[in-house]
């Protein structure tokens, strides 16, 4: 058997945000997020609906699943394979923005309810923090009394979970290990055959079951993550490569952490470049360009009206 990478947003809208997900999304959820006793999960509605990509494979929201539980509580939940440019600001502005949406022009605030931003993220974001699960909500800085609880973040890094199969004695552990390596498997291992939601996570996930539009689309997904991933990587030996030279160049140590500075700027710069060109050249509408890589529309269209001459790219 093959089994699609749950880490590209597109599987992971078809496993976690169909109708069929629902109570495997509970379950996900529950074990996720810790809830339990009283406080579990009993119901949920899922918000936009898993739907095939219609735009070449590409990504056209950043929030993968929304789920509103039965106490009108928001879950958030999202995959993130490359650390983008103001990916943190982004995570805390779609959070902030679904809480504030919850109001109409006039209507009291005790009508809003809590909101979780649940965010998986296939690279290290927090490197001087072990836990693979990090939270984080509004406190007092020195008694650090909690202001409100109806914002969360949640993040869970993958690289940083190590368990293997054997290790896995709870079912929070079991989901992390089937969001990092369900991918990677032939079968289905035994320690997850007995449960039973992730038992129907990999049946949804099971690449037999696509339909030829489907697999074609979650190909193309790989392709744009390839690339991304390999521009990337790219930019940010380039950038490094040069501020080195740069700073033995200074002999200085100001001068060499200017030019280290400087050349992971023009790096990330390059690399930023190169993605909205390889995402304008797959047919994404440039105001999503500009959401994916946090610039404005405007400024896609000026970027992209330097790097292109009638329509191709410069040589």
């Amino acid at each position: 058997m093959r089994f699609l990478d749950v880490k590209t947003d597109y599987a992971f809208k078809k496993v976690f945000g169909s109708v069929r997900s629902q109570p495997l999304l509970i379950n996900f959820l529950n074990a996720l997020l810790e809830y339990k006793g009283e406080g579990a999960i009993a119901s949920l509605t899922i918000l936009d609906p898993y739907l095939a990509p219609a735009i070449k494979g590409m990504k056209d929201t950043f929030v993968d699943v929304k789920a509103v539980l039965a106490n009108g509580q928001m879950v958030i939940i999202e995959m993130q394979v490359v650390n983008i440019d103001s990916f943190e600001q982004r995570i805390l502005y779609n959070a902030a923005k679904a809480y504030a949406a919850q109001l109409g022009r006039g209507e009291d605030y005790t009508l809003l309810n809590p909101v979780v931003a649940l965010t998986f993220t296939d690279f290290v974001m927090f490197a001087d923090q072990p836990e693979v699960v990090s939270r984080y909500k509004l406190l007092e800085t020195q008694t650090l009394a909690q202001y409100s609880g109806d914002l969360e973040l949640i993040f869970i890094e993958l690289p940083k979970f190590t368990k293997t199969i054997e290790l896995l004695d709870n079912i929070h552990d079991k989901w992390i290990y089937f969001i990092k390596n369900v991918g990677k498997l032939a079968t289905i291992p035994d320690t997850l055959m007995t449960e039973p939601c992730i038992h129907e996570a990999f049946d949804i996930a099971n690449e037999a079951g696509l339909t030829e539009e489907e697999a074609e689309a979650q190909e193309k997904r790989y392709d744009f993550l390839r690339i991304q991933r390999g521009w990337f990587a790219k930019a940010t030996k380039d950038g490094l490569a040069k501020g080195r030279e740069e700073g033995r160049e200074e002999g200085r140590e100001e001068g060499r952490e200017e030019g280290r500075e400087k050349g992971r700027e023009e790096g990330r710069e390059a690399e930023r470049m190169a993605l909205i060109l390889q995402a304008y050249k797959n047919g994404l509408p440039t105001h999503l360009i500009g959401s994916f890589v946090g610039l404005d529309e405007d400024d896609v269209l000026s970027i992209l009206r330097s790097m292109l001459v009638d329509g191709k790219p410069r040589a």
